[in-house]
């Protein structure tokens, strides 16, 4: 293997790692391997190696969010991705809600999007400052996606917060400031909002309706 075969592996190893561990690549997550992804030979090169393993580098957001899919779906294949949009339908109520309480407490016309800002003590104060915005928070955080059983909307927005970084909604440049920023797995989010509607007619504030009490602890 010449030196610079094997420093292109190198340069994509890691890349690959990520994106078998089920991650999000995008501008804000990982501007590096984002930048990498978006030059054709490099996807290529990350591409091929996935090929072999019945892989596949899959994007969302028009190209500016990647992740791993399959390149061709057998039975178990079937089952893994069924499994995977099961967990992702079973979180989307209380991420909706979630996301509808941001626009409206923070005045925005559009919802959140990979690479906006929010600003977590300016959030909490007009949440804290409005009973209504203070019940949807209280409401949202004991769904058993964010497991809040504390009656303090501090603890709750806290722990909400913590939980969106965690499963990488959100990330947190800086540990001494409650700044947090979206990141590209919102808009892929969006497209599977989307894909549902298109598909099955789904109405999300119906399942929210109906299902509030399954999911609620």
């Amino acid at each position: 293997m010449s030196d610079a075969t094997q420093t292109v592996l190198v340069g994509t190893g890691a890349l690959i790692e990520l994106l078998l561990k089920g991650e999000f690549i995008c501008r804000t997550t990982n501007e590096e391997g984002w930048r990498a992804l978006k030059n054709s030979s490099t996807r290529e090169r990350v591409e091929a190696y996935l090929n072999q393993i019945n892989r596949s580098v899959a994007s969302a957001a028009e190209g500016d969010v990647f992740f791993c899919g399959y390149l061709q779906l057998g039975d178990s294949e079937r089952k893994v991705i069924s499994s995977q949009f099961k967990d992702i339908c079973q979180a989307l109520i209380p991420l909706v809600e979630w996301l509808v309480l941001v626009q409206e407490a923070s005045g925005q016309d559009a919802p959140l999007s990979e690479g906006a800002p929010v600003r977590l003590t300016e959030l909490q104060s007009r949440i804290e400052d409005t009973p209504a915005f203070r019940e949807q928070l209280a409401k949202l955080s004991q769904y058993r996606l964010f497991g809040s059983t504390s009656t303090n909307s501090d603890a709750q927005i806290k722990l909400v917060f913590k939980r969106l970084v965690e499963l990488g909604y959100l990330v947190r440049p800086n540990a001494e400031k409650q700044i947090y920023i979206a990141t590209g797995k919102l808009d892929y989010l969006y497209e599977v909002i989307r894909f549902i509607d298109e598909t099955e007619g789904l109405s999300l504030e119906a399942q929210a309706e109906t299902a509030t009490q399954r999911d609620l602890i």
